[in-house]
């Protein structure tokens, strides 16, 4: 096992650069949903989970702009409230837009999500 031996009377210094999180940026990205405006997300990670849930936001009728760790979510023109199969059926996490959707629109179609096979029920 290796270690590292710090020996006292000199001070330490320096930075560390913390990438984001996958599990907080998808529900944030989710949640751009719910406004008429344009959301600000930093430092969020270039991940496939993050690009797919973009590619759905831009199927619904989001607008969308990506640069380095920055993306802006411009959801004013959103009006769609399916899901497309083929996008949701690539993560588990992609069930979270069905709630912003819902809660925008009072009603949201979706298929199963992606990554395991889970029962769902609809209540009525």
């Amino acid at each position: 096992m290796k270690s590292y031996i710090i020996e006292g009377g000199k001070r330490l210094s320096g930075s560390v650069n913390i990438s984001g999180s996958k599990n907080s940026s998808l529900p944030i990205l989710a949640a751009s949903i719910l406004g008429d405006g344009i959301s600000k997300l930093y430092n969020v990670p270039n991940i496939s989970d993050v690009d797919n849930t973009i590619e759905i936001i831009k199927k619904l009728g989001g607008k969308i702009k990506k640069n380095n760790g920055k993306i802006e979510i411009d959801c004013k023109d959103i009006n769609k409230t399916e899901i497309p199969s083929n996008l949701m059926s690539k993560m588990r996490s992609s069930v979270i837009l069905a709630g912003a959707i819902l809660g925008r629109f009072k009603k949201v179609r979706f298929s199963y999500p992606g990554g395991c096979d889970i029962c769902l029920t609809i209540c009525k």
